[in-house]
């Protein structure tokens, strides 16, 4: 019998998909470039190369989802002992831990933004340089494949990670983009999110400072939908990108949710980043099992620690803090270094557990939190699917309940001048103005995408973004790297959660893509892991 035989015939950039780990980033970082040059002692060409499609790249280098390595190689090769018996597999190349390395070296944490902006206009990837590279924008710019613009004016609301990378690339293209943040302080959940533990406020302020160092209008402090209106800055300015991420916490919708005692997860970490004390108890338990879920618990626990220290009293049975989540430790999306770090630090676990109600006294008081026997999270294709056992309950007393399961984001400034902005559902913006009538178009950064995994992938989302009309006024995009259609799914790997592997857990399906594109491009916000 001829068994039947398949073969494939490689096309443009087939070479491209070999390359597991650039092919994993969300915006095909060549990681491969730099880790080779690291080893070879060539340390700002690796620094150089890391920041070529990504303005964060000592901030990935500290706290990126790292797809990276969960794609890497290495980590597939069998590994045998004298006798030629498998023993394990390898592990990946530890590729973030690199770039964290060389970023410290080379670039924003290590000299003055001009230095960096100096070493990148003048830099040429030695391999893999593409259209998604920084470089290669500029080299297009300086040989006339793309025609800046005439400096008109772009407004961007939200300055995380996807409004900076827009405001980066349109300076780069010849706009004059002023970010609207309503925190006092610029890059959004990077400063107001993510724990000081994890990422220095330093480090941002330097990546900030080479963003701002390209003519970047920042202007914190104002709220959109309060000191300006959304129409307002339809008005005066050629184009809007709203990039507002996703800051509200979501509720569960359980009895004696609302109320004093209980908060929202990144509600707690934004009081905590910008030195409001938090107005929780002793005895906390946290709901939620992913990286947010432990962000909270491990700030609530430096919080307690600071406090005890301070009143020189440590009373162990009232100052604990507990995790409670569907999961079990096996399936927790949570990483499996914030899991193990968490226990070293003494936050309690409660796997396999859903919440019921949170119970109160006749005052209001937060008296605990019931909860229920979680029997299954996920059904076979890896969709979430509870199954509870009401049989098996119990009370857990405490003072505080903090939920952590999920954020979405605060769009409330489409009601005065957004009405004609379509949302496929309360959180995920389906369409921005480009049908409208108006001047000023919007497009959307990173609120397509809500609760990214990764910083890049809050940079780069994968729905695809229609370029507003500006009346003739934006220039020619022959040849732009931002009009690139995204790569297709079998060329765009999606980081494995932590989860998968630890269990081998298939992977979720990737998001769907929309059929048709739009006949004007598509633009493309830089960054990468």
């Amino acid at each position: 019998m001829i068994a039947d035989l398949r073969a494939d015939v490689p096309v443009n950039g087939y070479h491209r998909s070999l390359i597991s780990c650039q092919v994993a980033c969300p915006v095909h970082t060549d990681a491969r470039g730099y880790v080779r040059a690291i080893a070879a002692g060539r340390f700002e060409e690796a620094y150089l190369i890391a920041r070529g499609p990504n303005p964060f790249a000592s901030i990935c280098g500290r706290i990126c989802g790292a797809p990276c390595e969960a794609a890497c190689r290495r980590g597939k090769v069998p590994r045998v002992d004298d006798d030629g018996r498998f023993v394990a597999a390898d592990r990946p190349i530890a590729i973030r831990a690199l770039k964290r390395f060389v970023c410290e070296i080379a670039g924003a944490e290590a000299r003055p933004p001009a230095d960096v902006l100096s070493s990148v206009k003048a830099f040429t990837p030695p391999v893999a340089a593409g259209t998604d590279e920084l470089a290669a924008l500029l080299r297009s710019s300086l040989d006339g494949r793309i025609v800046k613009a005439d400096g008109q004016r772009v407004a961007i609301v939200g300055s995380g990670p996807a409004g900076l990378s827009a405001a980066h690339d349109l300076a780069l293209l010849g706009f004059r983009p002023t970010v609207f943040e309503r925190e006092p302080v610029p890059a959004g959940m990077l400063a107001v999110g993510v724990p000081a533990y994890r990422l220095p406020r330093e480090v941002i302020a330097r990546e900030v400072a080479v963003i701002e160092a390209l003519g970047v209008e920042i202007r914190c402090g104002v709220t959109i939908g309060g000191d300006l209106t959304f129409a307002d800055l339809r008005r005066d300015f050629a184009a809007v990108i709203v990039a507002v991420g996703a800051k509200g916490s979501r509720a569960l919708g359980i009895p004696g949710e609302s109320g004093p005692g209980v908060y929202g997860g990144v509600d707690l970490l934004r009081a905590v980043a910008l030195g409001e004390p938090p107005a929780v108890g002793r005895d906390i338990v946290v709901v939620g099992g992913g990286n947010v879920a432990f962000d909270v618990a491990r700030t609530l626990v430096r919080q307690i620690a600071y406090d005890t220290a301070r009143t020189a009293a440590r009373l162990r049975t009232t100052s604990r803090v507990r995790l409670v989540s569907l999961e079990t430790l096996e399936d927790m999306p949570a990483d499996t270094i914030e899991i193990v770090e968490g226990d070293e630090e003494g936050i309690e676990r409660l796997n396999g557990w859903g919440p019921v109600a949170i119970e109160r006294d006749a005052a209001g008081t937060v008296l605990g939190i019931t909860v229920r026997r979680c029997q299954r999270v996920y059904d076979e294709q890896r969709r979430f699917a509870p199954i509870f056992d009401d049989r098996d309950r119990q009370l857990l007393p405490c003072d505080t309940v903090l939920l952590a399961v999920g954020q979405s984001p605060l769009t409330e400034f489409f009601k005065d001048g957004g009405a004609d902005v379509e949302m496929a559902r309360p959180a995920l913006l389906q369409r921005g103005l480009n049908e409208t009538t108006d001047d000023a178009g919007a497009v959307d950064g990173d609120t397509a995408k809500p609760g990214s995994d990764c910083v890049a992938e809050a940079e780069l989302t994968t729905e695809p973004i229609e370029c507003p009309p500006l009346d003739g006024t934006l220039p020619s995009r022959a040849g732009c790297p931002f009009t690139q259609a995204p790569p297709s799914a079998s060329t765009s790997a999606r980081r494995q959660p932590d989860s998968a592997r630890r269990t081998g857990a298939p992977l979720a399906p990737p998001s769907a893509t929309p059929e048709t594109a739009p006949a004007n491009g598509r633009v493309r916000p830089a960054g990468g892991c």
